[in-house]
């Protein structure tokens, strides 16, 4: 593992998410309160692209199905969804997110 460029920091700002593909896996990073995460950024349940879907607060609702994961953490906490999404390690450098892929 190691941490590859994934976005400039002004693109995700406070609010926001933006969906990513490192080394063949989406991710999904956030910006909450200023503090920056990555998770799988596809669903667990169907695959649905988490990027397009909405965030509440910390939480993501998966646009096909409604599974929802805290994106703090990964852990599913609703929907047909059973598993928990990965997380990833995060760095800043420079005007740069870093993710350990």
């Amino acid at each position: 593992m190691s941490f590859v460029e994934a976005s400039k920091i002004e693109e995700v700002t406070p609010g926001k998410m933006k969906g990513v593909t490192i080394n063949h896996k989406e991710v999904l990073i956030t910006n909450i309160g200023g503090h920056y995460y990555a998770i799988g950024g596809k669903c667990t349940h169907a695959g649905g692209t988490l990027s397009k879907g909405q965030l509440y607060g910390n939480i993501v609702t998966c646009p096909r199905h409604g599974s929802k994961f805290d994106v703090t953490t990964g852990k599913n906490v609703g929907g047909p969804a059973q598993n928990d999404e990965p997380v990833y390690q995060l760095k800043m450098e420079g005007n740069m997110i870093m993710v350990n892929i």
